[in-house]
């Protein structure tokens, strides 16, 4: 049992995963022979071992289970937009994290005012619970969003073999000092290369690219439609109401107004964004490209 632990440690520090071994034989409550790992080492180099190349790992037998001790992803519990971090949030921009909590907040308000409308008989209680929805799927998509990365270029990225022969040189990013893709931007707020950027939206606290695009119109589709659906509901009351069922409550009505004038802010900006973002999906331009396009013109 003394050698087979110490033929473990030998194997777990070559292959650099001595922490997950012990981990896992821990767990399991057993030591688990050497021979049970078919593990390779990636930070292998010949020129180090007399340019004797790595052994292949050993065959696994039909039906035989063994242990994947290689993963590329991040494990750790943390916040931020480097490689290392598990969850991608930006932190550093507090102009960006208070804007992002102000959607949170005027999202759950007006969700609040159609639902005291509902409560005080104001508005029929299915058509708040249609208004209801669209807030939380606009709070989802909006969440999904911030907490999605953008996009992010690995600083180990290097051109594909198409862009080596189509082009001898390539371009790089001063800052990153890492090699830049094809409409790809370096965001100063994020200190990140994004793939296909197209902004920074501070109401996001995130940048808009390849991998959060989908989640950002879906988010403006809903929060325009819960605009939309709000003005309609309220101008009904207003121009067609006669009697004493349909009218609000003394009560609700100052909230009415207050998020009357929110929903027509929320309308023309989401509308204004949906034509721009259509704009770039029909062109293949981001917003950025667009800019840079027409200062140089």
């Amino acid at each position: 049992m003394v050698a087979n632990k110490k033929e473990i440690g030998t194997s777990s520090t070559t292959s650099g995963r001595p922490l997950l071994r012990s981990c896992l034989d821990s767990a399991c409550g057993c030591q688990i022979d050497s021979s049970e790992y078919l593990e390779y080492n990636y930070s292998y180099k010949d020129s180090r071992h007399a340019g004797k190349p790595q052994s292949l790992p050993r065959i696994r037998a039909p039906g035989e289970q063994y242990i994947d001790t290689h993963n590329d992803e991040p494990w750790s519990f943390s916040f931020g937009t480097g490689e290392e971090k598990g969850i991608w949030m930006n932190s550093g921009d507090q102009a960006g994290s208070i804007m992002a909590t102000l959607v949170w907040l005027l999202m759950t308000y007006s969700a609040v005012t159609v639902t005291l409308l509902t409560i005080t008989e104001g508005i029929p209680p299915v058509l708040g619970m249609i208004y209801t929805l669209l807030c939380a799927m606009a709070l989802a998509c909006h969440a999904k969003t911030s907490l999605t990365d953008p996009g992010s270029v690995p600083r180990a990225a290097v051109p594909q073999e198409e862009q080596r022969r189509e082009s001898p040189s390539h371009s790089m990013c001063g800052q990153c000092q890492t090699f830049k893709p094809p409409m790809s931007h370096h965001c100063r707020i994020c200190n990140r290369c994004v793939s296909r950027m197209d902004h920074h939206c501070p109401w996001m606290n995130n940048c808009v690219g390849a991998a959060n695009l989908k989640h950002f119109i879906l988010f403006l589709i809903y929060t325009w439609t819960c605009a939309a659906y709000s003005l309609v509901l309220f101008g009904w009351n207003y121009f067609f109401c006669a009697d004493e069922d349909c009218t609000f409550h003394v009560v609700v009505i100052h909230l009415v107004r207050a998020m009357t004038f929110l929903c027509i802010g929320a309308f023309l900006f989401t509308s204004s964004m949906l034509m721009n973002v259509t704009y770039g999906l029909m062109t293949g331009i981001g917003t950025i490209d667009r800019l840079k396009k027409k200062a140089t013109n």
